[in-house]
C-alpha cells in the first residue's frame, strides 16, 4: 500500500519538484520514498515517484520505483497482488531479487505484455514505463479499490494516487468544473472519470491508459456490463452448489489477504459481512485474530455490543472504543486534507476513527465492503423492486397527472410517493428514485432556477447552458439501458458497482485508512468472488424479501443466527445538529452573498437564501426542514474544501 505519482512531459519538472509532489502523500507511505526521472524520446521526460507503506518484503529490496532485471521496465505501484505467489511459480524463470509482489508484475509484463492485467488479481494502481516501445501504461484494478488520477496538460500527462500531488505540479491552474457541482450536492461524491478540476480525470475501474508521444489511448480490460453478461449466461445450477462455490472462494480470498509481513486484523461491526470475513480469518489463523470496533453513546446507532458478542463467539482478540460526539466533530476540519476532492459521505468520520483505533495494533485490516452491492443488501433494493411492480400504475398516474387542475397539473397535487413513481419515466434512470426538491435545489445552487422540471430526460439535462459554453451535468447517471437487464434490483446493483461502490464506499475507506497509514483489504471484492457472484441467480440473493440471503446463510455456518438477526442500523454523524449548532457561523460565512460573489461558483442570491432558510428553520422559503441537511452538508464540505486549497 502506497502513494504513487509521476509525469510524462516535455515541460521540465525537476526531481525536487517531483519530490514535493510525492511528499504530499507522506501519510500513504511513511516507510520509504523514491523519486526518479528518466530521459525518453521525442523530448519527453518520465518521472516516477512513490511513498511506501511496507507490507511485503520490508527490506530495501522492495524500494520503488523498481526496475526489471534487464533494465527495460520501470514501475511505480500502489496496492497488493494477491495471487503473486502463484504467478511467481508460473514465472519462475525471472531472476527475482525480492519477495514482494511488485517484482512479479514486472516479470508478468515481460512475458505477456499489457495482457498481464488478465493474470494479476488484487487491488492496484500501476504505472509502467517500457523503454523498448516508449509506452507508459496507467492501470487501475477491476473494481476501483485503488485510486488513480491524471491531468492532461496539452501533450503532457501527470498522474497520482491523490489530487494533492497534481495540485502541487508546476503550472497547474485548478479550474473548477461548475457543471459537476449539482451532481456532487446530490450524490455527495464525484464519480469517475470526472473530477472537480477541468482536464483532470480519474482512471475508471478496470481501466488502462496508454501514453505514447503525446497520444492517449484508453480502454477497459474488465467491465462490469460485459463480465456480468458473460457470467450470468452460465448460472450455477442449484442453491447448494452456489453456496458451496461461494464459500470456497471467500475462504481462499480471505486466506490470500492474510499474507503480510506486518500485523493484521479485521474491522468488526457485528453485521453479516464483517462478521463473515472475521470468522473465516479466524479459521485460517493459529492465533486469535485482532478485531476492532468503535461504539457510540447513541443507542439507536450503536452496534458495538453486537460486535463484542460475535467476537466472543469466534474467540478473537477484540478491541472496542466508545467515541463521543466531540471526538467525531474534531475530525471535521481534517476532511479536506485527506479527502482532497469534495467528498460528503459523513460516514467518513467513523471510518477514520476505527482506522485510527486499528492502527495502534496492526498495519493491515480486512473489511466486509462489497457485500451489499454484490449480494443485494441495501434497503434501496427493496424500494426499486417495489417501483418495478408499480411501473404500470405509475405510467397511468403520470398520464392522468397531466390533467389541468387549479392553474397547475393534477400530478403536482398527488402524494409524494405517488409522484416519485409517476415521474419515473426516463428509461435511463429507472432505478434512481429521486426527491424532486433535492434535484431542483441541487441545480439551483448553480443556475439559481428552482423551477427545474425533474422529469426531463438526460438529453435535456445535458442541454442546460451555464452561460460559459458548458452544459450542466445530469444529477443522476443516465446509463441504465447499457446494462441490458430488465430486473430493477439487478440493474441498480450493477449501477452501484459502477458508481457508488468505487467512487464513494472505496474512496471513503481508502482515504480514512491511509490517513493513519493503514492498509484496508476487502475479500468480498476478490476477482473470483465478484465473477462468481454474477453466476449466482438473483433469487438466491434476494429470497422472499430477505436481502443477502446466500451470504447470510454462509455466515450462519460460523455464527449463530441469534447473534446476527436484527435490523441494519448503520451510522451517520448528526449533520443537522452540527450545521445548526457549532458549524452554524462557518456555514453562514460560506453562504454570505459577499463570499459567494467573490468566489464566483454558486448563484449567490439563491444559495444565501437557501442556507439562511435552512439554518433558521422555516420562514417559508426553500430548505426549511432538517431533511435538507444532506444538501447543506454537501455545500459545507465543498466550501470547506475550497477554503483549504485556495
Amino acid at each position: 500500500m502506497c502513494g504513487i505519482c509521476g509525469f510524462i512531459s516535455k515541460k521540465r519538472i525537476t526531481e525536487e519538484e517531483l519530490k514535493v509532489m510525492n511528499d504530499t502523500m507522506y501519510h500513504r507511505g511513511p516507510n520509504d520514498a523514491g523519486v526518479e526521472i528518466y530521459e525518453g524520446k521525442e523530448g519527453y521526460a518520465i518521472g516516477f515517484a512513490q511513498r511506501r507503506l511496507s507490507i511485503q518484503d520490508l527490506s530495501p529490496l522492495g524500494h520503488q520505483p523498481m526496475h526489471s532485471a534487464d533494465g527495460r521496465l520501470s514501475i511505480t505501484f500502489n496496492g497488493e497482488v494477491y495471487n503473486f505467489l502463484e504467478l511467481k511459480k508460473e514465472l519462475s524463470d525471472y531472476p527475482y531479487k525480492s519477495t514482494c509482489d511488485t517484482e512479479v508484475i514486472l516479470a508478468a509484463y515481460l512475458k505477456w505484455g499489457i495482457d498481464m492485467v488478465d493474470h494479476i488479481h488484487g487491488m492496484f494502481a500501476i504505472a509502467i514505463y517500457d523503454r523498448d516501445t516508449q509506452d507508459v501504461y496507467l492501470i487501475r484494478d477491476r473494481i476501483g479499490k485503488k485510486p488513480l488520477f491524471y491531468w492532461i496538460d496539452g501533450e503532457n500527462i501527470v498522474f497520482a494516487s491523490e489530487l494533492k500531488p497534481i495540485m502541487k505540479c508546476p503550472g497547474f491552474k485548478g479550474e473548477i468544473r461548475r457543471q459537476l457541482i449539482p451532481r456532487f450536492l446530490y450524490q455527495q461524491y464525484i464519480a469517475a472519470p470526472d473530477t472537480i478540476f477541468r482536464d483532470v480525470y480519474k482512471l475508471e475501474a478496470g481501466g488502462i491508459l496508454k501514453f505514447n508521444n503525446g497520444q492517449i489511448k484508453k480502454w477497459k480490460y474488465w467491465d462490469i456490463k460485459k463480465v456480468y453478461s458473460e457470467k450470468s449466461a452460465d448460472p450455477v445450477k442449484s442453491y447448494e452448489e452456489a453456496k458451496e462455490g461461494l464459500k470456497e472462494r471467500l475462504k481462499k480470498s480471505v486466506a490470500d489477504r492474510m499474507i503480510a509481513d506486518v500485523p493484521l486484523g479485521t474491522f468488526l461491526s457485528g453485521g453479516y459481512d464483517s462478521s463473515l470475513v472475521t470468522a473465516i480469518a479466524q479459521e485460517h489463523s493459529e492465533q486469535p485474530v485482532k478485531t476492532f470496533c468503535i461504539g457510540f453513546d447513541v443507542p439507536q446507532y450503536n452496534e458495538a455490543q453486537y460486535a463484542k458478542e460475535v467476537a466472543q463467539h469466534l474467540g478473537t482478540d477484540h478491541t472496542e472504543l466508545y467515541i463521543s460526539e466531540k471526538e467525531m466533530f474534531e475530525l471535521v476540519s481534517s476532511i479536506p486534507q485527506y479527502y482532497d476532492e469534495p467528498f460528503a459521505d459523513n460516514s467518513q468520520i467513523p471510518s477514520m476513527l476505527v482506522s485510527k483505533l486499528a492502527k495502534k495494533d496492526v498495519t493491515v485490516a480486512l473489511s466486509g465492503d462489497g457485500g451489499d452491492e454484490f449480494f443485494c443488501g441495501y434497503n434501496v433494493y427493496d424500494n426499486v423492486g417495489l417501483a418495478q411492480k408499480l411501473e404500470i400504475p405509475g405510467a397511468i398516474a403520470y398520464g392522468l397527472g397531466q390533467i389541468p387542475v387549479g392553474g397547475g397539473k393534477l400530478l403536482d397535487k398527488m402524494p409524494f410517493r405517488v409522484k416519485v413513481v409517476a415521474k419515473n419515466r426516463d428509461p435511463e434512470t429507472k432505478t434512481q428514485l429521486v426527491s424532486e426538491g433535492y434535484v431542483r435545489s441541487s441545480h439551483a445552487f448553480i443556475t439559481g432556477d428552482e423551477t427545474l422540471d425533474v422529469s426531463m430526460t438526460a438529453e435535456e439535462f445535458f442541454g442546460m447552458d451555464l452561460n460559459n459554453g458548458s452544459s450542466i451535468a445530469p444529477t443522476l447517471y443516465p446509463i441504465e439501458s447499457s446494462y441490458g437487464v430488465s430486473n430493477f434490483q439487478i440493474r441498480r446493483m450493477l449501477l452501484d458497482m459502477d458508481t457508488y461502490l468505487p467512487e464513494d464506499i472505496l474512496v471513503k475507506m481508502d482515504r480514512a485508512s491511509m490517513k493513519y497509514s493503514l492498509e484496508n483489504r476487502c475479500p468480498i471484492m476478490d476477482t473470483e468472488v465478484m465473477e462468481y457472484s454474477f453466476r449466482i441467480p438473483h433469487k438466491y440473493k434476494y429470497f422472499k424479501g430477505d436481502k443477502k440471503h446466500i451470504l447470510k446463510d454462509i455466515t450462519y455456518d460460523y455464527i449463530p443466527r441469534e447473534l446476527l438477526d436484527r435490523p441494519k442500523t448503520g451510522f451517520g454523524v448528526p449533520m443537522d445538529q452540527w450545521l445548526r449548532g457549532p458549524l452554524k457561523e462557518q456555514l453562514l460565512d460560506f453562504s454570505s452573498t459577499a463570499f459567494l460573489k467573490k468566489q464566483g461558483i454558486f448563484d449567490a442570491e439563491y444559495v444565501s437564501k437557501f442556507i439562511n432558510n435552512y439554518v433558521v428553520k422555516g420562514d417559508g422559503g426553500p430548505a426549511t426542514g432538517a431533511n435538507y441537511s444532506k444538501i447543506a452538508w454537501s455545500f459545507f464540505i465543498f466550501q470547506q474544501w475550497y477554503n483549504f486549497y485556495h
